[in-house]
């Protein structure tokens, strides 16, 4: 099963987030998420890489605010994609590139008062892509080329206990305009995991 391929055939992918035992007593895990097509067919799977008893330190106090790398394989475990977060204290950004370290662009938050927003640009740094997730639709992250919508990132509610107690969350890619090329897939499904952090971990706020 080839990634880039499986991304361009499907017009809608799921990205869930894993669950691990620790946080059901308080303590923040390594991020990991399983992305598969709508009927459950695992496309690819994607893991945060520090560990370590001082990155298990880090991540408690500095949540997303750290430098921390997710790699994400595909189903033979082959890595296709790298994910790097630099530290920053405010606008965070989510850098991505190929396995073999060719840059695919990146995801670069910005200020709004009342809407979460963030930009996507281009591997040479220019703005290609807006999202700006509306006032009255809080789980909801339209993607656009000027005013045309090419993409939605939509969060779906996991039940009261998933949502109260664990950071296990999950995420219906949508792919609205078929002219999207395999780059501007991967870099939205690279926003998936770029909304989580930033705004649904716990420890994001």
């Amino acid at each position: 099963m080839d990634f880039t391929e499986e991304i361009v055939k499907h017009g809608a992918l799921i990205v869930a987030q894993r669950r691990e035992l620790a946080e059901l007593i308080g303590f923040e895990t390594r991020n990991k998420y399983v992305i598969s097509t709508e009927g459950g067919v695992m496309v690819a799977y994607a893991a945060e890489q520090q560990q370590g008893w001082w990155s298990f330190l880090v991540r408690q106090y500095l949540g997303h605010w750290r430098t921390f790398d997710i790699f994400v394989f595909d189903p033979s475990r082959k890595q296709v994609l790298v994910a790097h977060h630099p530290f920053r204290w405010f606008f965070q950004r989510l850098e991505v590139s190929t396995s073999e370290g060719r840059p695919l662009g990146a995801l670069q938050k910005r200020f709004a008062w009342l809407a979460k927003r963030f930009d996507v640009e281009d591997a040479t740094g220019d703005v290609f892509m807006t999202v700006s997730s509306p006032l009255m639709s809080i789980w909801t992250f339209p993607f656009k080329k000027g005013s045309r919508s090419v993409a939605v990132v939509a969060k779906k509610w996991g039940g009261l206990l998933t949502e109260g107690f664990t950071d296990k969350d999950r995420f219906r890619v949508e792919f609205t305009d078929p002219r999207l090329n395999r780059e501007e897939r991967q870099l939205i499904l690279a926003a998936a995991l770029f909304i989580d952090l930033q705004f649904f971990e716990r420890k994001a706020g």
